[in-house]
């Protein structure tokens, strides 16, 4: 013998308002959290003024392809003691004796003071830094001149 069919339940409005209040409680709290995540991780302004930025936008572009007719190649690296190392050549893989060597080392979010480098000469073309960097991730600015020319660089160590 068969048991008797049981009745089928059936999809109410209190079923609908469950899902519902499940659905936008899921969205809200996601959305909060990813707020709250990139309100802690923002180190801060990038630039101060985006629309003054866009009008030297061209002018950065004419000095990056005049650095590059320079035909300067790098090489920077940390040592052992968190140093930075740069090494400077020509076109030719000549070393390229630099007038000065400076460059600012900033925290990517902005979560470390900068740390303002300065740079002995260790061979012809290679440059150690004056003092270490802290531990992380670092961006260096440099500003390389020699023989009246002049290259800047981005370059990142960790």
């Amino acid at each position: 013998m068969t048991p008797p069919p049981r009745p089928a339940r059936r999809f109410t409005g209190w079923h609908m308002t469950a899902i519902l209040v499940a659905f936008f409680a899921v969205v809200i709290t996601v959305n909060m959290l990813m707020a709250t995540v990139a309100v802690r991780s923002f180190g801060g302004t990038v630039v101060e003024n985006s629309y003054v930025a866009s009008q030297k936008f061209n002018g950065w572009l004419a000095t990056a392809r005049a650095q590059r007719q320079l035909g300067w190649q790098d090489r920077v690296t940390l040592d052992a003691g968190r140093h930075v190392r740069i090494a400077i050549s020509g076109a030719r893989g000549t070393p390229v004796n630099l007038a000065s060597v400076r460059a600012v080392a900033r925290h990517p979010l902005g979560r470390a003071p900068d740390v303002m480098l300065g740079f002995h000469a260790t061979q012809p073309g290679q440059y150690v830094s004056d003092r270490p960097l802290p531990a992380g991730r670092w961006q260096v600015h440099f500003a390389l001149r020699a023989r009246g020319q002049e290259e800047v660089l981005l370059r990142e160590v960790r």
